[in-house]
């Protein structure tokens, strides 16, 4: 099931991709359905909050009625920043799946680990590694196609 809903988060990344956006997606999941979607729209909307996380976990609350989120997944392309990854805790996700490590901002594990940090009152069990390779790619494709247009 973890592929299944990563290649959700993917198509949700391939909408931010196709604006010209970084192309991050994520999905909220309870009980084997999607309660929730996102992908980056930073740019395009000039709301330096708009990131794929924040927008799944809005969809998400909207759907169920609530801004706790317990019992949910939340699968994502790139690890969460820290903004991101605060707003997972306050939720109460339980479980976090993320395609590519963030080796540079990432607050999941990489940088810093806030999901897991006991001081806080709620810690998100977290897996790394699920279709990766696709992740990172599309990041990849991204970064490199804006190198080329700025030159």
């Amino acid at each position: 099931m973890d592929e299944l809903f990563m290649k959700e988060a993917l198509k949700e990344a391939y909408k931010a991709y196709e604006i010209k956006e970084v192309p991050i997606g994520a999905v909220v999941v309870r009980n084997g359905e999607i309660v929730g979607r996102g992908y980056n729209q930073k740019e395009t909307l000039k709301d330096a909050t708009l990131h794929a996380e924040i927008s799944a976990i809005k969809d998400a609350c909207r759907n169920l009625g609530g801004w706790r989120l317990p019992g949910c997944t939340m699968y994502v392309t790139l690890e969460p920043c820290a903004m991101c990854a605060g707003a997972l805790v306050n939720a109460r996700i339980e479980r976090l799946v993320i395609g590519s490590k963030d080796l540079k901002t990432g607050a999941c594990g990489s940088v810093i680990n806030i999901v897991q940090m006991e001081k806080l009152n709620h810690q998100i069990d977290v897996q790394y590694g699920i279709l990766e390779e696709e992740c990172s790619n599309m990041l990849k494709i991204f970064f490199a196609e804006l190198r080329k247009y700025k030159k």
